[in-house]
């Protein structure tokens, strides 16, 4: 298989794209962003952990290109959709980008392609409504005209030891013959495939990795409040535990949970459970208690404020980390988002300041802030500082002379201020 397509040029297209490349294979990366495919053509990269250099190359070498044009399908041998499946106003899945994607290629697929989806789902999207509008905009049949497949992306951003080849990939396939055919896909580019019996066991595996961190999380989310109450660091609690070398995975809180998966995929999987009558008590309960952290954090700024002899309307509230993950520019989902709502309706004046994020982009669920800038340094102008992202750069600054409140959230801070607190 020497040519094929992946559509979406995000967090994970834009990487995917570059390592089949790497591995030889012609890559030509579909989006409807025109600045993403524009950025690709000249040798740019958009995104923070991949240099221009990475791009560069495989542009030189004429084995990757970009494109709004998706008649283009034609043109390849495979097709891998990497696209968000986000929650709708009412956290149930949405499916548009997926399905509508689906309909704009549909048209253009030839015989005997393969059609991959990456993106998160419940089970059943891929041989249910993705292959719907796939048959139903081709004339072609699934399985038997063309090949069908899930293969649940894997990203790590941040982690300098995450590498897509050296990640294990999960593939399930519509039929035999569609599973062999994703499996020699991606043993172009991937060291260690993991082939499972069926799109459904796939789609269910990548809910199951991100469930197992949201109920995780929750867990010691809510040991941080009980424990608190108690007088207990749970931080401390955290690194006495994790000494214990079997039977023991440390898990961290925070203000509240970020990214494309775990604050959203555990949803996906308790929308379509109850289409056979099943209610996931437990996953509801985990994302119950992790949205509430940005309430419990505005609760701790609350009482530091009034110790400090001040009230949250008109005070000047600096949130240090927009990003929802130490040292990367990516800021879906961030609770730190969640913190400026609050604050802001409380009548506080709300800044914030991130080195990865100069400048609020425009997104879906927080419109409103776009275009608002990062300040340039950390001041002690405030009456309350909260860190909500433990980025590098905060860790070693120097807070101890810092007169105002400082919230951390991420027992981030070395050098602390004498108005201290963890939340």
């Amino acid at each position: 298989m020497k040519s094929l397509a992946i559509v979406g040029l995000g967090y994970v297209g834009l990487p995917l794209s570059l390592q089949f490349s790497r591995s030889g294979c012609r890559v030509l990366g579909l989006d409807i962003d025109s600045k993403k495919t524009d950025a690709i053509n000249a040798g740019r990269s958009y995104i923070k952990h991949i240099t221009p250099a990475a791009v560069a190359e495989q542009r030189a070498a004429g084995r990757l290109e970009a494109s709004v044009d998706f008649s283009r399908a034609k043109e390849v041998e495979a097709i891998i959709l990497c696209v968000p499946t986000p929650l709708n106003a009412f956290r149930e899945p949405d499916l548009s980008y997926v399905l509508n994607t689906g309909r704009a290629l549909a048209p253009h697929l030839s015989k005997g392609v393969l059609v991959v989806l990456e993106s998160t789902t419940y089970p059943g999207t891929t041989d249910g409504e993705l292959r719907a509008v796939l048959e139903e905009g081709s004339g072609l049949k699934a399985g038997v005209d063309f090949h069908l497949a899930f293969s649940p992306e894997r990203e790590d951003p941040g982690n300098p030891d995450s590498k897509v080849a050296s990640i294990p990939k999960v593939v399930g396939g519509l039929t035999p013959a569609c599973l062999d055919k994703a499996l020699a896909l991606y043993g172009i580019a991937i060291q260690k495939l993991v082939p499972v019996s069926s799109c459904r066991v796939a789609e269910a595996t990548k809910l199951l990795e991100n469930i197992f961190r949201s109920v995780n999380i929750a867990l010691v989310n809510e040991l941080k409040v009980v424990y608190a109450a108690m007088g207990i660091d749970i931080w401390e609690v955290i690194e006495a535990a994790k000494t214990k070398p079997f039977g023991y995975m440390p898990f961290y809180p925070g203000p509240g949970l970020g990214g494309h998966c775990i604050p959203i995929d555990p949803f996906y999987l308790t929308w379509k459970a109850r289409e056979f009558g099943q209610h996931t008590r437990f996953i509801e309960l985990a994302g119950e208690i992790n949205t509430a952290m940005p309430d419990y954090v505005v609760k701790i700024a609350f009482e530091a404020l009034n110790n400090d002899g001040k009230a949250v309307k008109n005070a000047r509230v600096l949130i240090l980390g927009l990003a929802y993950k130490a040292n990367v520019d990516d800021d879906r989902e961030s609770p730190s988002y969640k913190l400026i709502e609050k604050f802001e309706a409380l009548g506080a004046k709300v800044a914030y300041h991130d080195p990865f994020v100069p400048v609020i982009p425009l997104t879906r669920e927080h419109a409103i802030y776009a275009g608002r800038k990062s300040i340039t340094e950390i001041t002690p102008d405030y009456d309350l500082i909260v860190l909500s992202t433990g980025h590098e750069a905060y860790k070693e600054f120097d807070f101890t002379a810092y007169p105002m409140p400082v919230i951390d959230t991420r027992n981030c801070l070395r050098r602390r201020p004498a108005k201290y607190h963890k939340a």
